[in-house]
């Protein structure tokens, strides 16, 4: 997925990477690369009459008035494309110095804090202490990347050094959004048509899980390239402090990120990304020297802590573009109305306005579109009423909605919501864990119904449960997928006998459930028998929509307030900003999700991956807040205690809900498009 989510801007993206890819940019790398002064005179020609540079240069210079999130996105397939020369350098330069010279063609090498200017050869002017001047004398060097000269020009850096700083991250993190999605697109491209041991290596699971993983770090690299183009593109609305934010999170996430797909590409091509002749070795150069370029990760990551223990959070507004105006004022109404109950009655109250779960349909929802969840979750928030969870109901009842009876529907749905029936889900067992596929529980039909004999493990709240939905096989003979049906099972029937499984944080919140011919009316199959494979899947056409948190994970916060309250090293002052910065990728891979929804569009691969790198998060956040406190481990305080209790806890994430390596094997088929 393109930095852009609009449909202008995957408009602007597909034109200007179609541009790009004729200006041939890998091959003048190699033509010119014993060239000192390698200026790339007909692409910076091209670049100017495309006037891809100074998108965000004011029309009063001579620029196209557009947004920093527009030049973000040019710049983004710019470099998918590999285009050489000046062309960064001078988008910065439009940002922090507008020019008239600018509009009329000049290219600019920007001198930053460590001396350097780039891109020089190309450079008609430099951007230095004394401002925008012609360029005079100085003599550019070739480096690592191949496409780009620098030197050294005898005057101080372009100021305000942070300002410039800040535009330099913005769009080099556009830059290294596009190197990543060339390196993922190529290794998956060679992956699904490249053959060993008689079949295409896409099908090996060591190259799924190493592209997924190019995958989960690319969609990070974009969220945060985009996130602080958005932040740029709204500095007077927002102010300076979330443009810093946003950058220091890009500095961290994104020149790293490049940098490491780039490497996972070559792993992928094998010997051929090896070669010269191959393009992958050109995306990785690039990548290193963005990298270079913005400077150490980890003084970013240290002024991010600093930001964090001062109260400031990144915070997306959503511009509902006033497509909220017909549907506020009776959202604000009815949350005000709910805030005035008292406590007890609130979720009653919610259910029946429709506004615990406004997307589901009516009468249980609101059938609501994403402009109206997303107005309810701010109307409900700004009345200081928070929805409870429903738990496992949020699995059941999607299911008995779509596909039960009108019996099962009015007997369980209302009831549920309003928490008189607590659910149970009854699908793993001891054999089969992630393989639903494989379980052995059987459904024996007999008299009025069936009898369920089997095993299922990892029941959460069974001990208390009301009902819960159950898969067992009803045709031994069909294949695998094709002989499983869906029950719903009364927990208190005769023949269940629930134990509980003590956890490593030394509790019981898991069960074992046996089920010894256990009876379940007809009444009580969902669907038709067979059917249960694809009922486990089902989730609402109309799915739900969230509104973006300006709070980090529990973890996270607490890594920031013990930031706040000893003294850290550097070292460890820098991993806690790292945590600080993946939360809020994370948060930002959501904000993404809700933006295509409102436009209208399908999820992309964020909602797939915000699941993989959010079990990440939790679990390195949790470990990260013990590891801080290692002083304390050996006779805990209450504290420490309940800090440990989350490192333990979080472990489960990794397998529960979806076992981290097989999700990355789905996404590898079902997102990248590899081989089974």
């Amino acid at each position: 997925m393109s930095v852009g989510i609009t449909e202008e801007h995957a408009e602007l993206a597909r034109s200007v990477r179609e541009w790009a890819a004729k200006l041939g940019g890998p091959e003048l790398a190699r033509r010119h690369e014993a060239e000192a002064d390698a200026a790339f005179p007909d692409v910076w020609e091209a670049c100017v009459e495309m006037g891809v540079a100074t998108i965000a240069l004011p029309q009063s210079c001579g620029g196209g008035g557009g947004s920093v999130l527009d030049q973000a996105v040019a710049l983004e397939a710019c470099a998918h494309a590999l285009v050489p020369g000046p062309l960064l350098s001078t988008a910065v330069a439009a940002l922090v110095a507008p020019s008239a010279d600018l509009g009329e063609g000049a290219a600019v090498a920007v001198v930053h804090a460590s001396g350097l200017a780039g891109d020089l050869a190309g450079a008609t002017h430099v951007l230095g202490s004394d401002g925008l001047v012609e360029r005079e004398g100085a003599t550019p060097e070739a480096g690592i990347d191949l496409t780009r000269r620098w030197g050294r020009v005898g005057v101080g850096p372009a100021e305000p050094v942070d300002v410039v700083r800040r535009a330099t991250v913005t769009l080099a993190a556009a830059e290294a959004a596009g190197v990543a999605r060339w390196c993922l697109e190529t290794a998956v491209e060679y992956a699904q048509v490249r053959e060993q041991f008689g079949q295409k290596i896409g099908a090996f699971q060591a190259v799924k899980h190493l592209c997924a993983e190019m995958l989960e770090t690319a969609e990070a690299v974009t969220a945060a390239a985009w996130d602080v183009a958005g932040a740029a593109s709204s500095v007077a609305a927002a102010g300076e402090e979330q443009w810093s934010y946003a950058a220091d999170v890009a500095a961290v996430t994104c020149f790293d990120g490049a940098v490491d797909v780039a490497k996972a590409c070559i792993q992928v091509l094998g010997g051929i990304g090896f070669t010269y002749e191959h393009d992958a070795h050109l995306y990785l150069r690039r990548a290193l020297a963005l990298r270079g370029l913005v400077g150490d990760p980890d003084a970013a990551a240290v002024r991010l802590t600093e930001r964090a223990v001062a109260g400031v959070r990144r915070a997306v507004a959503v511009d509902l573009e006033g497509r909220d105006a017909a549907v506020r004022p009776e959202a604000r109404a009815t949350a005000e109305r709910i805030a005035a109950r008292p406590e007890g009655e609130r979720r009653a109250a919610l259910v029946e306005a429709g506004y615990l779960t406004p997307h589901w349909p009516a009468p249980y929802g609101l059938g609501a579109d994403a402009v109206t969840q997303l107005v309810v979750d701010e109307e409900l928030a700004r009345a200081g009423v928070t929805r409870p969870d429903i738990v496992i109901a949020g699995w059941a009842l999607p299911t008995i909605l779509e596909h039960g009876s009108d019996a099962q529907r009015e007997r369980f749905v209302l009831p549920s919501l309003r928490g008189e029936v607590t659910w149970c889900q009854l699908f793993s067992e001891p054999g089969s864990g992630s393989d639903l596929a494989s379980l052995r529980t059987r459904a024996e039909r007999v008299d009025g119904g069936w009898r369920l004999t089997g095993q299922k493990v990892w029941t959460s709240v069974a001990e208390r449960a009301d009902w819960g939905i159950c898969l067992a096989r009803t045709d031994p003979d069909a294949p695998q997928h094709r002989g499983i049906s869906y029950f719903l099972v009364d927990m208190r029937a005769e023949g269940i006998d629930v134990r509980p499984l003590r956890e490593i944080t030394g509790e019981a919140l898991f069960n074992e459930v046996f089920l010894d011919e256990v009876f379940v009316p007809d009444d009580g199959l969902v669907g038709a028998p067979g059917d249960g494979w694809r009922l486990a899947r089902t989730t609402l056409a109309n799915e739900r929509v969230a509104m973006a948190t300006t709070r980090l994970g529990t973890s996270t916060e607490r890594a920031v307030a013990l930031a706040a309250e000893r003294d850290l090293t550097g070292a460890q002052r820098a991993r806690v900003g790292r945590a600080v910065a993946l939360s809020t990728v994370c948060a930002l891979l959501g904000v993404r999700t809700t933006l295509r929804s409102l436009a209208g569009r399908g999820p992309g691969a964020e909602s797939s991956v915000a699941k993989l790198l959010g079990v990440r998060n939790r679990q390195d956040g949790a470990e990260l807040v013990v590891e801080l406190q290692e002083d304390g481990l050996l006779a805990p305080d209450e504290q420490l205690r309940r800090d440990l209790w989350e490192l333990l806890n979080t472990r489960c994430l990794s397998i529960a809900g979806g076992t981290t390596q097989i999700l990355r094997n789905v996404a590898a088929e079902r997102i990248l498009g590899l081989p089974r």
